[in-house]
């Protein structure tokens, strides 16, 4: 391949990637991206976590076409370390790219082996394997990318060439500006959330982390549902996962009496408790983008109802005392609450995933409940509390959501700030997914 084609790949996919800001949707895309340019059947991505490489994303489009429409293999949470036992590990600790025609016959000399485990289980062939590390500018490691099976016209598995190394490097340059900017990125959100956290030792990082992946993941689902195209679907999904990193950012302005209050709040505290959706919808009052206005979204309407028995309403988020102060009232003179499709999506995509983690978790008025009756409190609230439609969409994709918990426990979960409800009918758990590959 000449040069000129090269770059103009690298450019175009360059373009596409600063376009995302959310640094997990990044790493999938990268994956994504970084198969098709060399035609490769799957993939991995890794990121570079102490002396470990963490399993990010895999992809595999032989197995993806054994799953129901619109379901992804399962996520991983498995570590390795960086040394020279596995070829991702041993492309990290060298820097180095691997390119190995045939997996089950590297020589006897080399200190990497291969895992054909994975292979087994799934009735799959891994053979040729490409992997390139992610090492910036200044020769930090961020992760490797590994690609797996590069296909011939007719789809068969063949070596990848010398051409394809050097498209693979190019663009794993590209990849790791771009991977820079969303670590960045989510580093300034994650520091207005450390705002609410000085506030409040019982708001976790893990917590705000787990509802913006179960949120996105709840999109997605429901976006595929609506037959919304890939990079709109993208584009929209990005987004709301950096809103509801901050859906409970308006927490920073309440009273330490009542945010610190180690139990569960009276009907008065209860009512100040609410008016964080206003404070935490006033910072984003001058939206520079589209992550400003679905965060304002968010953070005002993640407490609504279907129903209509929600809560803030239509309220005015600037006065003084906003939960009471009404922009329109309904019969009583009160507030007049949202209804249905009223409340933003993005609202009730982070209402189901918001109450879901308070349920699941510890709290100090509470232990967590069984996951089982979780799914069934989930289930009884649909066309009350949640959209029915979020509600499918999210148990279409139950096996993300508990893969993304297990991502991100919870040292201690003590956060108070959702109630419990009642228990309702029991939910099916969906279709079993291929295994995870294990690290090559």
């Amino acid at each position: 391949m000449k040069r000129r084609d090269i770059q103009d790949i690298v450019f175009k996919i360059d373009v596409e990637l600063g376009r995302i800001q959310d640094a997990d949707i990044l790493l999938e895309r990268i994956l994504l991206e970084a198969r098709r340019v060399v035609n490769a059947d799957a993939g991995t991505i890794y990121v570079k976590e102490g002396d470990n490489l963490v399993f990010k994303y895999s992809q595999n489009a032989t197995l993806e076409r054994r799953l129901p429409p619109g379901q992804k293999l399962p996520y991983s949470n498995q570590h390795i370390p960086i040394d020279e036992s596995r070829i991702a590990s041993y492309s990290a600790m060298h820097k180095t790219v691997l390119r190995i025609d045939d997996a089950y016959a590297i020589p006897a000399d080399r200190p990497y082996k291969y895992n054909p485990s994975f292979d087994k289980a799934n009735e799959y062939i891994s053979m040729s394997m490409l992997a390139v590390p992610l090492v910036t500018s200044a020769g930090n490691l961020l992760g490797v990318i590994q690609v797996i099976n590069a296909l011939d016209e007719e789809g068969r598995a063949m070596p990848f060439t010398a051409d394809d190394e050097n498209l693979v490097g190019h663009f794993a340059a590209s990849a790791t500006n771009a991977l820079q900017r969303a670590y960045m990125t989510r580093a300034m959100i994650l520091r207005m959330n450390k705002m609410a956290e000085l506030r409040d030792p019982k708001e976790t990082g893990a917590h705000v982390n787990r509802v913006a992946g179960y949120a996105a993941e709840i999109y997605e689902r429901w976006a595929f549902n609506r037959g919304i195209q890939d990079k709109e679907r993208e584009k929209a999904k990005d987004a709301l996962k950096m809103a509801a990193l901050l859906h409970d950012v308006g927490k920073v302005a309440i009273s330490d009496l009542i945010l610190k209050k180690p139990a569960r709040f009276t009907p008065e505290e209860y009512k100040v408790m609410q008016a964080h959706t206003c404070f935490g919808a006033r910072l984003f009052d001058d939206p520079q983008s589209e992550i400003d206005v679905l965060s304002a979204q968010v953070a005002l309407t993640h407490h609504e109802n279907w129903d209509g028995t929600g809560y803030p309403g239509m309220v005015d988020i600037w006065a003084e005392n906003p939960i009471e102060t009404a922009l329109e009232t309904d019969a009583e003179g009160h507030p007049r609450r949202l209804v249905g499709e009223e409340i933003p999506l993005a609202g009730r995509i982070v209402s189901v995933a918001d109450v879901y983690d308070a349920l699941s978790c510890k709290r100090v008025y509470k232990e967590a409940w069984d996951v089982d009756k979780v799914y069934e409190e989930i289930q009884s609230l649909s066309g009350t509390k949640f959209d029915p439609e979020v509600v499918s969409a999210f148990f279409a994709v139950r096996a993300r959501i508990e893969e993304i918990r297990s991502r991100y426990p919870d040292q201690e979960a003590l956060e108070p700030a959702t109630a419990a409800f009642i228990v309702g009918p029991p939910a099916s758990p969906g279709p079993a997914a291929p295994q995870t590959p294990p690290p090559k």
